[in-house]
């Protein structure tokens, strides 16, 4: 098969109607459109966007850069990389976590970020862990508890 012998399916191209040609074309006279109205006349109806002066759906939507989400999950976030100084063994929460000075502020619960590595063996009790973070933990003979 060569290009030029790619051809449309029989029935897929229809001939173009050519409206105002007579009377006895079909389509004569004011060419199916009507006497008169907006519709009739020539050029476009209406504008795109335009929905007969109701206030149009680009001028209804926010202006901001981004819709707000509805329910909002703001979690206090940490890298694997930040844990790396806690001795073998020791359980790591978010109020140890503040305790030790690695996170100043509490904005939600705790989520683990896979950046950085850690060689510690290590016990995480924290709300929710990336795919990397759970891997480096475990890899390294960690546990991961995920907090309800």
């Amino acid at each position: 098969m060569r290009l030029g012998d790619a051809q449309p399916q029989n029935g897929s191209k229809r001939r173009r109607r050519r409206v105002g040609r007579g009377i006895s074309a079909g389509q004569g006279a004011s060419c199916g459109f009507g006497m008169r109205g907006q519709k009739s006349r020539s050029g476009r109806g209406t504008r795109p966007g335009f929905e007969g002066g109701q206030l149009p759906l680009y001028r209804r939507i926010p202006k901001l850069k981004h819709f707000p989400l509805v329910n909002h999950k703001v979690f206090t976030i940490v890298n694997v990389e930040d844990l790396a100084g806690f001795p073998a063994g020791t359980e790591v929460t978010l109020e140890s976590l503040l305790e030790a000075g690695i996170l100043t502020a509490s904005s939600g619960p705790l989520k683990v970020l896979g950046n950085g590595e850690i060689s510690a063996a290590l016990t995480v009790k924290a709300a929710a862990f990336t795919q990397s973070a759970r891997e480096k933990l475990e890899a390294a003979g960690g546990t991961c508890e995920v907090l309800a």
